[in-house]
């Protein structure tokens, strides 16, 4: 085995982890995934021991909290522009009832429902690794991932809520997932007066220290996921959901606020 590869148990039978990495696709895919907001509890939980096999794979420094939200950052920057963001007809198809400001706050409860559903599973694997054999998953990357999973839905919900205004985002697939990371790092819509040529490809040095520091935040938050039997679970379930709707709501409010100015 090289140092590059994770270690594996001995033993006749392969790891449950190993198993499913062996079938499972990239980083990417596996975060689109998990942004869906109708998975089955267990299909949440096999998605996350997957993304934080994944984690472990790709991240194989010493841990610490800095190099933690440092690969953090840089993997919510090169899958944004994989997040699968409804454009309106697809929204008003999925939610025949719904239009404004009602179908905004079904998008942001549903996320919220997520992110929650994605600290309880959290929190599910975190209780069932303390009284297992050692395998892939160790609370650093179990956290990595969780923390990248949720980011994920958010940057959906962000998008999917400027279709919802009539305030798409311009640009490509890349100049979208960077205003994307943009919004949410400093909670709040993508500035309508850059257009598509101010909108730069790439994250400045200033948006992406503050996408760092909004990471590192939520990073620690997730830390609850290691509380005691279930506890953890049921706690980082709760704090997800409230940042996920306080995000949600800010960013409704400024787009509406720019809707109405229009």
């Amino acid at each position: 085995m090289t140092p590059e590869e994770p270690a594996v148990p001995s033993g006749d039978t392969p790891d449950p982890v190993q198993r499913e990495l062996d079938r499972s696709g990239t980083v990417a895919d596996t975060v689109a995934e998990l942004t869906g907001d109708d998975l089955a509890p267990e299909e949440r939980r096999r998605l996350l021991r997957r993304l934080a096999g994944q984690t472990a794979r790709a991240w194989k420094t010493v841990w610490r909290p800095r190099e933690a939200v440092s690969w953090l950052t840089n993997t919510a920057t090169d899958i944004a522009p994989y997040i699968t963001v409804r454009d309106l007809a697809t929204l008003r198809r999925h939610h025949p009832d719904l239009t404004g400001d009602a179908l905004a706050e079904r998008l942001i409860r549903n996320a919220a429902r997520t992110t929650a559903a994605i600290g309880m599973a959290g929190g599910g694997i975190a209780t069932v690794e303390w009284a297992a054999p050692p395998t892939l998953l160790t609370a650093p990357v179990l956290l990595t991932a969780e923390t990248l999973a949720v980011v994920a839905v958010e940057l959906k919900l962000i998008g999917e809520l400027h279709e919802v205004y009539n305030q798409p985002i311009p640009g490509t697939g890349t100049q979208r997932a960077t205003a994307m990371l943009s919004a949410w790092a400093g909670r709040r819509g993508v500035n309508p007066l850059s257009g598509v040529r101010g909108m730069a490809a790439v994250l400045g040095t200033t948006a992406r220290k503050e996408l760092r520091d909004r990471i590192a935040k939520r990073f620690g938050r997730n830390l609850t996921t290691l509380g005691p039997l279930l506890s953890g679970a049921a706690v980082a379930g709760y704090l997800n959901r409230r940042a996920t709707r306080q995000l949600g709501d800010a960013v409704r409010k400024d787009l509406g606020r720019r809707a109405i100015e229009g």
